[in-house]
């Protein structure tokens, strides 16, 4: 019993030690104005890559409007979320009122060698960030208690709804799906 325990808190250590590591990403000093949900824009080329830390991300997830967001969490290496990346696109694409602000999970010092080209090759155009902040323990809980901290994640909202889903989307229907169930009803 001891020895499982012993087991058991080393695996966690090790589990927090990585998670710490990927979330230590190298600090590049690319920082954006703090600016509402309302001023993500669709349809980026994706020159230009904002690295964020929490506080600055956050004001990105509300809205004193009535229109529709969609932020998705994900990263390169995550196989559910590069699945579904063309599911949100797509979406986006259908109904272009809707805001969608793609934040990667991927390291800073790759937004020109790995995260640009990535892009360009699945023809990614809807706005990404990357949220660059260690303290992952904090931030998760801020966004949603429920939040186990996997991606892909997304948070489907306006002033009035707010969904979240910890899982990735299957199809356009299968998001449309959700999205008509939180906002729609």
């Amino acid at each position: 019993m001891v020895k499982t325990l012993f087991v058991k808190q080393k695996l966690q250590a090790i589990i927090v030690l990585l998670l710490v590591f990927c979330f230590c990403a190298s600090c590049n000093g690319i920082k954006s104005d703090n600016t509402a949900a309302s001023t993500v824009s669709n349809k980026t080329i994706n020159d230009s890559i904002s690295v964020y830390n929490f506080e600055e991300i956050e004001p990105l997830l509300y809205t004193y409007t009535n229109k529709t967001y969609i932020v998705n969490f994900w990263a390169m290496w995550c196989a559910p979320c590069v699945k579904e990346l063309p599911y949100i696109e797509a979406y986006a694409d259908k109904y272009p009122d809707v805001e969608v602000l793609l934040v990667s999970m991927d390291f800073p010092k790759d937004i020109d060698t790995k995260l640009k080209p990535f892009l360009k090759t699945k023809n990614i155009t809807n706005k990404v960030v990357i949220l660059d902040d260690p303290d992952s323990n904090t931030w998760i809980d801020k966004i949603d208690s429920n939040w186990s901290g996997a991606i892909p994640f997304t948070i489907v909202f306006n002033n009035k709804k707010r969904a979240f889903f910890e899982r990735s989307f299957e199809s356009v229907e299968d998001l449309e799906t959700e999205i008509n169930k939180t906002i729609n009803n």
